[in-house]
This record gives C-alpha cells, structure tokens and sequence, in this order.
C-alpha cells in the first residue's frame, strides 16, 4: 500500500497540470478585440462626456476583460472640446495592469503632448482618399506620411523600454463620400509608405462603411502581401449593415485585430453619411459563437451600456439589447460548443427554433 501512494500521489499531480494547462489555453485570446468609443464614439456627440463618466467606462471595460482601448486623442480644444481631458485620462488608464491605451495624434504637436502623458501608442490618421485627408487633417495623403515618420523620429527619443507604439489607421480605404472610390492600388502604396515610415501596426479602415465581404478580403489580402503582418487591423462602420459579415472576410484573411464601439457609437464628421462603428457586443458574441476567444465577459459588456445610457440618453437609448446577465453568454458558449460549423449557419426563418425569444428581439442597431 505504502509504494502506491507515490504513483497516487503522481497522478493526481499529473490530473491538476492537465487541468490547469487546458484552463490556460481556454483563457489564451485568439482575437483581439480593441474599444475605440472613448475616441472615436465620442468625436460624433456634440456634448461633452464628464472626466469621471469616462473614467467608469475604462474601469468597467477593464472589468469586463478588454485590455486594448483608444482613450483620447490631442487635439486642439476649440475643435474638438470632448477630448480636453485627454491628459487625465491617460494617467488614470495607466493604473490598470495589462491595459494597453492608444490616442489620436494628427500631428507632431499631438504627439508631444501624448509622449509627455506617456501613451501607449501612438494612432496617427493617413486617408487614402486625398479628399477626405484634407478634410480631415487639411493634408495630403503623402505630407501625412511625411508626418508619420516625423512622428517615428520624435518617439525614438523615449527609451525603448517605455516608448510607445506606433499605429497608422489607413481611412476611406474601402471608399469615400467625399471622393468617390479610392484605388485599391492606392491603398497598397500608402501602406507600404507608412511601414518604411516606422509604423507597427496598420489598421484598414472602412471609413464610410462602403465594404463589402469580398472587397474586404481582396483588399487585406493585397495589401498583407505588399506591406506584411503589420497590417493586422480592421476597423469597420456599419453603414450598410455589413459591418460583422466584413468582420468574417477579414477572419478569413488572417487579420486578428478588430475595432469596436460601444453600443455602436460613432462614425466621422468628415464622412458625410457615415454611421457608426460595428458594435463592440456584437463583435464578441459573433466571434465567441464562431469559437474564437476574446477573453471578454460579455455580461459584463452589455452592462457597461447603462454608463452610455445615463450619460448619452439621445444616444444610448436607441439600442434595444435587454441581455439577461446570466443568461446570454451562457447560450453563446453553449451553443457555439453543440453545434457544427454547418449547423450554426442555418436557414433564415423568421423566428429561429434554436434561440431564445429574448435573443430574437435583440438588435444590432447602432447608437448614431
């Protein structure tokens, strides 16, 4: 009895690391999921959100298992006075372990004054529609990626270990309001342009929500293959409703980083037409039911809505998610686990037999 207990002993120890490592592997993020509402969802309200409001919407995001968030952006009060506080909020985010805090810097004044705060990544705005640049930033798509080299220079100047990361959002790739259609050759150049120039990231961005499934893949592909990994973003409007189908194409192409907003807040003032992001719950329920992991609780989430909605009532108050809190992610993971590939994707039918009546009457409408 007494030369059993070692092999017992060993096999219990052997069950607990098996267990321990396939509960580490469950928890690793296949999918990157990054709010952009603080800063792209709060640029399309004319009010202003107060400090302590967007602080609750960090902690609470942060709770609920998102790490990578656009916080802010530098630009001058007068024209944007949502983003007066950008500074504070950058500290504040700071406090939080594994919380990774990107701005909006448009210009080299922008970035000095993120490097100061100590930002943990740098967003500058290259358009690849020349209309839309000028609009935007009263730049050319070039003289911007004059600037992001400008930009690259300044932030080599903060020791490695604490300088930030350097990310090109490449606008109105997928079209313009202002232009018209944008060359997808265009696109390629830019993005080549902007990786020589120091970008570490480049995201593809639907601007005016024009994409569609196929051009999203033909795009990305294109582009991945002339620029490399360093194009690993999507961020994507929902303006004709494509918005998570585009998602999927993007999936496809290898691309792991998706943008998203809050309740689907946002949009561009320089995109005349344009409604807002994908919603951020939406694009975790999407992705956790086609099996990948974000790492996000989305009971959680959803409850961060409350904050939109006491905060912006003209605004909030157009979603109709009434999620229970227990029972929602539950019926996502459940399902996502039973069933095939073939099987989640069944006929359309007005009322699906599979779902719940309260998962039926959600929408995925966006708070514009």
């Amino acid at each position: 009895m007494l030369n059993d207990q070692p092999s017992l002993a060993a096999a219990v120890l052997k069950s607990c690391l098996i267990a321990v490592g396939d509960w580490r592997i469950r928890m690793v993020v296949d999918v990157r999921v990054i709010e952009v509402g603080l800063r792209d969802g709060l640029q399309m309200v004319s009010g202003f959100m107060s400090t302590d409001t967007k602080k609750r919407w960090i902690e609470q995001a942060y709770a609920a298992g998102i790490r990578e968030m656009q916080i802010g952006s530098f630009v001058p009060a007068k024209r944007m006075p949502q983003f007066a506080d950008t500074p504070e909020i950058v500290r504040f985010a700071r406090q939080f372990p594994g919380l990774h805090g990107a701005v909006m810097v448009p210009n080299l004044v922008g970035a000095e004054a993120a490097l100061n705060v100590g930002c943990d990544q740098l967003n500058v705005p290259v358009s690849a529609s020349t209309a839309h640049c000028q609009a935007n930033v009263r730049k050319t798509p070039d003289e911007m990626v004059d600037v992001v080299a400008r930009i690259n220079e300044l932030r080599r100047t903060v020791p490695l270990e604490h300088g930030p990361k350097l990310k090109v959002g490449l606008a109105t790739s997928f079209g313009c309001t202002l232009q018209g259609e944008v060359p997808e050759s265009e696109v390629e150049r830019l993005a080549v342009a902007v990786s020589a120039a120091g970008a570490d990231s480049i995201s593809l961005s639907d601007t005016t929500g024009y994409a569609n499934p196929a051009q999203v893949r033909r795009l990305f592909r294109r582009v991945r293959l002339a620029a490399g990994d360093k194009v690993d973003t999507a961020h994507l409007h929902d303006t004709r409703g494509l918005g998570l189908a585009n998602v999927v194409a993007a999936l496809d192409c290898g691309v792991r980083r998706f943008d998203g907003s809050l309740a689907g807040l946002g949009g561009c003032p320089h995109a005349p037409g344009a409604t807002g992001n994908i919603v951020t719950e939406d694009l975790v329920f999407m992705l956790e039911s086609m099996g990948y992991s974000t790492g996000i609780d989305l009971d959680q989430l959803i409850a961060t809505r409350t904050l939109l909605r006491e905060a912006l009532p003209d605004k909030a108050t157009r979603a109709t998610w009434f999620w229970p809190t227990t029972t929602a992610w539950s019926w996502c993971r459940r399902h996502s686990r039973a069933r095939s590939p073939t099987q989640r994707r069944p006929a359309r039918t007005t009322k699906p037999p599979s779902a719940p009546r309260w998962l039926r009457a959600c929408s995925a409408s966006t708070c514009t």
